[in-house]
């Protein structure tokens, strides 16, 4: 994968944009624009996108002979010009983001729509925000302009890491569950491995749920970005080995693993705080008793629920430090 890797390294978050003040030295630093500023902006662009641009839906509603099953995206113009839009074509979902996500000084939550396409849904499972998955992908501006792929060899991602605060990814783990894995992978003579049915689709998000203010490589700071996405297959992690899938581990449900954090004013105070979130916590209670010891595990360590409450207090034991 080439540089700039939207999908694997904490951005650094320096206010670099700057300009030298008229008649001297001293350098005016530019703050970060307003969440709810951007978002309006970004909504516009996109919108503008899907009206006038379009994918070959005919030969995924009628595959030709040796048909790839790869998204093309075309301008709705000229010989193109009685095509349908994207926006006929795309869903949509509501995020709820924070700017604390970016860490900015303005506190404020916006709402983020994040548009995504299925053109073949696939035949296995959907991947959560927590899981991992195996595909192919290839991202872009609104312009066209390429910035990042694994196209010829599919690669893993790990939907819980790449959403993590600064990561810059945050759109592409929740675009990814609107897809469906392939089916059984199959061997082929000379050794390698192919999937069939595999998820073919595509995620547009703003940049609140990207890189926001930050630059990357040919991507400006406030750009919305465009992901097609082949989705071969898909694993469920636990990514503490605590015996709780990490999915679950998101406790108050709005699918950002990195607010869930249960013993946070423990960690607060010892100067850690979010060090460990609950799905990188062994001991999210942090009573000096593992998780997995305060919950049930069948036979072949599957988790058996519903979670043991031994005060009855409706606070899972793993959760209550105060469980004798």
């Amino acid at each position: 994968m080439q540089m700039p890797k939207p999908l694997f390294f904490i951005a650094v978050f320096l206010l670099l944009a700057a300009c030298k003040k008229d008649g001297g030295n001293d350098v005016t630093r530019v703050p970060p624009r307003l969440l709810s500023d951007v978002a309006v902006e970004d909504e516009t662009a996109i919108q503008e996108y899907l009206q006038t641009h379009f994918y070959n839906y005919e030969d995924f509603e009628n595959p030709p002979a040796g048909f790839d099953y790869q998204i093309i995206l075309d301008t709705i113009a000229g010989d193109n010009s009685g095509k349908r839009p994207l926006a006929d074509d795309v869903q949509s979902v509501t995020i709820s983001v924070s700017s604390d996500e970016f860490d900015l000084s303005q506190e404020e939550t916006v709402n983020e729509k994040l548009y995504y396409l299925v053109a073949r849904q696939g035949i296995g499972e959907n991947p959560t925000i927590a899981d991992s998955v195996y595909v192919r992908y290839r991202g872009s501006l609104l312009n066209g302009d390429e910035f990042d792929g694994a196209f010829t060899i599919p690669t893993w991602f790990d939907l819980a890491g790449i959403q993590g605060p600064q990561q810059g990814a945050r759109g592409f783990t929740e675009g990814m569950p609107a897809l469906k894995a392939g089916g059984t992978p199959i061997e082929n003579p000379d050794g390698t491995f192919s999937v069939e049915d595999y998820g073919v689709g595509m995620i547009i998000i703003p940049s609140g749920l990207a890189y926001f203010n930050v630059a990357r490589g040919i991507i400006p700071a406030y750009s919305p970005l465009i992901f097609t996405v082949d989705l071969y297959a898909m694993k469920t992690t636990d990514h503490d080995g605590d015996g709780i899938p990490s999915i679950l581990e998101d406790v108050n449900g709005d699918g950002y693993l990195y607010n869930d954090n249960t013993d946070a004013a423990q960690e607060k105070a010892s100067g850690s705080f979010l060090r460990y979130v609950d799905y990188l916590d062994a001991d999210d209670d942090n009573d000096n008793t593992l998780t997995r010891d305060e919950i049930n595990l069948d036979a072949n360590g599957n988790l058996v629920l519903p979670f043991p409450d031994a005060d009855g207090d409706g606070v899972p034991d793993y959760r209550d430090r105060d469980t004798p």
